[in-house]
């Protein structure tokens, strides 16, 4: 306000100095051409009384006389000019002398008349006031005329050097007005403690505001007992009328209590006073008149008022909501531990129980079950969880399929997508056409109220959850299932993580067991039994094989592809068939690996190039070659573990495999073998990481655990050991995939293998066929002599002519074939080919190959083996001819 005034009062002194120096500034210009009309007018009149002048006109020579006159009396009166000119108008006299003898500018016919007169003109010398007064005879005729002339800017200047005291006294009065207004601001803002206009009403607003919004009863009483104030909670407590204000307190009607203390004029501390049906804790505090607490004698109170009975309902209000708050919190925490969908419903029922509901129960969509997206009406669930009651119940058990009858709550809340509230179920009759009977034996068991919330996530229903309330628990109210709804949705989205998941979970499973060998080959060198265990939190690339290989040999393999996921399942059936290739071409071990980390860097490699896509590298391999002639096990590891050995003895081993880098590392290093000798009846455990290494474990103890469990089962057969091993050292909650392979070592019976060197000489043929006769004999295979004859004729025959000596001949018979094997020095290699009826040679390998189940070459230290395997379980078309025409037909191999 004090601002407001000084600013009102600046206004007005500036506009009524402004007026009045405009005023004065007027005035004084007036004032100065009034008089220099007067002093033209006297100097004309002068000079035209002078002596002499009149005589000057009319002698011969007027300006001779009269122009030094003119200017002595123009520099003596102060005029700017001094005119005399004739009754004509011609100049006579004139200050400048150029203009005399022209003819006067002006009214001058005035004075010709004889009349004196005073004007402001524009002229020579620019916008003047100037005189014309008349010169007479002696005989009253007009001898001539004078003119003096002042100039407007001489006068302005004049006027000008009074403008200097104007201003002074102007600037006197606005300094002295604002020093005035300044005092009154100074006065009025120490009064309102420094606070502006706008501060003083903003704060009376909030003040305002505030007063009437707290949930405390204020009021303010003189000290003569009259209500000075009341805010709307005070009136709403002590029910006050709308003109409440300026009476007095004991003619309010108020309870005697509390009219006493608000007139007592003492402090009080939460008094409690009844006023209707309110109980109020009265709190009283005495004011000074200057609005501070009462110091030697009160002028009024301010009493604050508080609703005891209101105050516990919204404190009970505010424990319900924060108790809903934490079961949230817990709800979040608690649901969704697992990706397993059912134990993630379990965890949604034990969340609620006991906290907001008796009984909780969960069902579920078969589809979402299966981990499949859901499909169809959704009135057709599975029990999935149920917590709360115990033995004998009422509700559908668990696994049980229920069909929602339309109509009832769990199916009004699924079509709705809302949670139904039942509060008396002893009075409602929809949710009884589920099952009438069922219905009447859970009225029975003391249920009385419950809510259906269906479970919904990414806009479908997986389900819903039924909450339930029975014996002396307080039936649901109408706030309740905003928050079932709320809890049912948090739910939802854990379950529907758990169902992917175990989508996503069954696909890679299903993948990584349709790329693992589903059975395991037949071959009698080894008996082999094998476990494969995904990890729990996704499938890995472990994987396992074995291979069967020619001269009754068998490969085992186990390897490792890190991460998991379907690009490590992938990627472990590229690397599971890239073995089955390379194992084709009979590779041993080491060069196996080097071909196989070729390939492991091709491949990351060519995903390079894709930021998206993890690399190979990582991968590890163990190969192994078991040969049952001799007992020998070939080894060779890429970044993988060892294999453990049990002996027959019962001692277990840690055989000491070069250990090479993981493949797609090797950067073209040589891989290095291991040759173990293997009695028979032993155990060969090959494994991946998995088996022994934990994130809390070491993985030296993960092996030392292994070997004692081998070492507790020295006789036991593959399927007991695999059992055993993988009960004692899985982990509860696996964290990698699991590959275990256990081979029993069988050696074939020397009697089984016939050997016999064989000279570098033709000749020696038919009798080579003659001891096979015989051998073959002994052995009970007399059926397929003609075709054994056959196919050894022709390996010798080959190795004869094209190969190189020492040439040896080898039988194997083991329980499923019978394989010939020639091995000669020689690296060469013969090829299968159609021959032309012209040719005379080059069709022994096409009757092997038709005599036999299958044949193929492989090389070794010292040279190559040709060999060729006959199946003893399936019937041969033996050839028509005999042996002899048809060896004597095809003589060149």
């Amino acid at each position: 306000m004090a601002g407001q005034v000084l600013l009102l009062q600046l206004g007005v002194v500036v506009l009524l100095i402004a007026a009045t120096v405009t005023v004065l500034v007027l005035q004084a210009r007036q004032q100065g051409t009034r008089a220099a009309r007067e002093q033209v007018l006297s100097t004309g009149e002068a000079f035209a009384n002078a002596p002499g002048v009149a005589e000057a006109l009319d002698g011969p020579d007027p300006t001779a006389e009269l122009q030094p006159r003119t200017n002595k009396v123009r520099e003596a009166s102060g005029v700017d000019n001094l005119v005399v000119a004739t009754p004509a108008g011609i100049r006579v006299a004139h200050r400048d002398p150029e203009l005399i003898g022209g003819h006067v500018i002006g009214h001058y016919q005035e004075a010709a008349r004889g009349e004196a007169a005073t004007f402001i003109d524009s002229g020579p010398l620019g916008r003047s006031v100037y005189a014309t007064v008349p010169v007479f005879r002696p005989d009253g005729s007009v001898a001539g005329i004078v003119i003096p002339e002042i100039t407007l800017e001489n006068v302005n200047e004049q006027v000008g050097h009074q403008l200097p005291m104007l201003f002074v006294t102007a600037g006197g009065a606005l300094v002295l007005a604002t020093a005035g207004a300044a005092l009154v601001s100074w006065r009025l803002r120490r009064q309102t403690r420094g606070l502006g206009p706008s501060e003083i009403t903003r704060m009376y607003e909030h003040h305002d505001a505030v007063l009437h919004s707290v949930r405390e009863g204020v009021l303010i009483v003189a000290a003569d007992g009259r209500l000075l104030l009341a805010n709307d909670e005070a009136r709403r407590l002590l029910d006050l009328p709308d003109d409440a204000e300026q009476h007095r307190v004991s003619d309010l009607g108020l309870a005697p209590g509390v009219a006493r203390l608000l007139t007592a004029g003492r402090r009080a501390t939460d008094e409690v006073h009844l006023a209707g049906d309110h109980l109020l804790a009265v709190n009283v505090r005495p004011v000074d008149g200057q609005g501070g607490l009462a110091g030697t004698g009160p002028s009024g109170v301010v009493a604050t008022l508080r609703d005891t009975t209101e105050l516990q309902a919204l404190t009970g209000r505010a424990e319900v909501a924060r108790e809903r708050l934490q079961l949230l919190y817990d709800a979040g925490v608690r649901v969704g531990t697992t990706l397993d969908v059912v134990r993630t419903a379990e965890e949604v029922a034990q969340v609620a129980v006991p906290r907001f509901a008796d009984v909780v129960s969960v069902e579920l969509l078969d589809p979402v079950l299966r981990g499949e997206e859901p499909h169809g009406s959704g009135l057709e669930m599975r029990r999935t969880a149920i917590v709360g009651v115990e033995g004998d119940h009422p509700l559908y058990r668990v696994g049980e399929l229920i069909h929602l009858v339309p109509g009832v709550p769990a199916a009004l809340g699924v079509t709705g997508g809302h949670a139904v509230l039942v509060t008396d179920l002893a009075v409602d009759q929809a949710w009884r056409a589920q099952d009438p009977e069922r219905s009447r034996r859970l009225l029975e068991e003391g249920f009385h109220s419950m809510i259906a919330a269906p479970l919904g996530a990414r806009g479908k229903i997986l389900g819903t959850a039924t909450f339930w309330r029975r014996g002396d628990s307080p039936p649901f109210d109408e706030d309740d299932p905003s928050f079932a709804e709320e809890l049912a949705a948090r739910a939802a989205v854990a379950v529907d993580n758990a169902r992917r998941y175990t989508h996503e979970h069954t696909m890679a499973v299903t993948l990584q067991r349709s790329l693992l060998p589903r059975t395991l080959p037949e071959q009698s060198a080894l008996d082999v039994a094998h476990r494969y265990l995904p990890a729990q939190g996704g499938v890995g690339g472990d994987w396992f094989d074995v291979i069967p290989l020619p001269g009754a040999r068998v490969a085992l393999v186990v390897g490792d592809v890190v991460g998991h996921g379907l690009h490590a399942a992938a990627t472990m059936g590229r690397l599971r068939t890239a073995v089955h290739n390379f194992s084709a071409l009979d590779l041993p071990p080491d060069e196996l690996l080097a071909h196989l980390d070729e390939l492991v860097a091709t491949l990351d490699a060519e995903e390079a190039t894709d930021s998206e896509a993890p690399d190979v590298t990582g991968a590890t391999c163990l190969y192994a070659i078991y040969d049952p002639v001799d007992g020998r096990c070939t080894l060779a590891r890429a970044g993988h573990l060892g294999p453990a050995l049990v002996l027959p003895d019962g001692s277990v081993e840690l055989p000491d495999v070069p250990v090479s880098p993981p493949l797609g590392l090797g950067a073209g290093l040589p891989f290095e073998t291991a040759t173990l000798q293997l009695p028979a009846d032993s155990r060969l455990a090959l494994f991946t990481d998995g088996l022994v290494e934990r994130r809390d474990r070491d993985i030296d103890a993960g092996l030392a655990e292994l070997r004692a469990v081998l070492a507790e089962h020295p006789g036991a057969d593959p399927e007991s050991i695999c059992t055993a091993v993988v009960d004692a050292l899985r982990p509860e909650r696996p964290l990698d995939d699991i590959a275990l392979l256990v081979a029993r070592t069988r050696l074939l019976d020397p009697d089984q293998v016939f050997v016999r060197e064989v000279p570098d000489d033709p000749a020696e043929v038919p009798r080579v066929r003659a001891e096979i006769d015989e051998r073959l004999a002994a052995w009970g295979l007399t059926e397929i002599a003609f075709t054994t004859e056959l196919i050894v004729s022709e390996l010798v025959t080959n190795a004869i002519r094209y190969g190189t000596p020492p040439i040896r001949l080898r039988l194997l018979h083991d329980a499923n074939s019978l394989i010939c094997e020639v091995a000669d020095a020689s690296s060469t290699s013969p090829h299968l080919r159609r021959a032309a009826t012209t040719d005379e040679g080059g069709r022994g390998l096409f009757l092997v190959a038709q005599c036999g189940t299958r044949w193929g070459t492989r090389y070794t230290a010292r040279g190559k083996v040709i060999w060729a395997e006959q199946s003893l379980h399936e019937t041969v078309t033996e050839p028509e001819a005999s042996a002899d025409d048809l060896l004597d037909q095809w003589s060149d191999f």
